[in-house]
């Protein structure tokens, strides 16, 4: 008969207790700045082959708006208000109604459980994200306002101001699609809300607002595009006011910071479901 030791009894009094192994720990999230460049080049990469003939739709839908409005707008503050409404579009198409369809469907397929499971803060996934398609807006946006200035006989001097424009209306209008498609029930509701939101930059930021009703005005104040669209439109008088300019980008700002805490809050909402 085999005797067993004592000591390896596993209640005995002189069993000995095996130190506790201490679970790996895991590596350290990432931080935001690292990991908002990753994600904004992976983004960049991947869409850029399926959002480029998209950007091409953007282009053309502004430069024919223009082309419709030039027999109907005189020249003056209506045409500045057409071709900076124009130029905005081109964001409003990529920034708010691609993103929204983006966020919308990576929420169906479950792409965001491949984003819970990476080290990455929710706040870089939005950012890098909308930045990605925010970046698109560029070469459609300048294109479409060189050509609005030449069709209505514009000065072009001050087209440096989109440098603050696209990104400033893009984060804006970017921070709200993604809302809207990480918050929508279904893909199709959020491809609704885009839709919607770009035919509220259409309406609101194209046409001229001194011919809009005070009802409607005010609908135009509460789109975040608008002040972008102004703030683009004031340079092109002889003597811009600037401090108008940099208020309606300051605008834009805020509701850019806000809109994008918004879209970040509802990442982490979904992404937990």
């Amino acid at each position: 008969m085999s005797v067993v030791p004592a000591e390896v009894l596993p209640g005995s009094a002189l069993a000995v207790e095996e130190p506790v192994r201490e679970a790996a720990e895991l590596g350290p999230r990432a931080r935001l700045w690292p990991a908002l460049a990753a994600v904004y080049r992976a983004q960049l990469s991947r869409a850029r082959v399926a959002r480029i003939p998209l950007l091409f739709v953007a282009t053309f839908q502004s430069v024919g708006i223009m082309i419709l409005m030039r027999g109907v707008v005189d020249g003056g503050g209506e045409a500045q208000a057409v071709v900076a409404g124009s130029a905005v579009l081109v964001v409003a198409f990529v920034a708010l109604n691609l993103l929204a369809q983006y966020f919308g469907q990576l929420r169906a397929s479950g792409g965001l459980d491949h984003y819970a499971t990476l080290p990455v803060p929710p706040a870089a996934v939005v950012l890098g994200a909308a930045g990605a398609y925010a970046s698109f807006t560029v070469p459609g946006t300048v294109v479409t306002a060189v050509f609005g200035c030449v069709l209505f006989g514009l000065p072009i001097a001050h087209l440096w101001v989109l440098i603050a424009v696209i990104p400033l209306a893009g984060a804006a209008l970017a921070g709200l699609g993604a809302a809207c498609g990480l918050l929508a029930p279904r893909p199709e509701l959020a491809t609704l809300l885009g839709q919607l939101g770009m035919s509220a930059a259409l309406l609101l930021g194209v046409l001229p607002a001194d011919r809009m009703p005070e009802a409607v005005r005010f609908l135009r104040d509460l789109l975040p595009s608008t002040y972008g669209v102004d703030a683009f439109a004031r340079t092109f008088g002889p003597h811009p006011d600037w401090a108008l300019v940099l208020g309606d980008l300051a605008v834009c700002g805020v509701v850019g910071v806000v809109s994008l805490a918004v879209a970040t809050w509802a990442y982490r909402r979904a992404a937990v479901r």
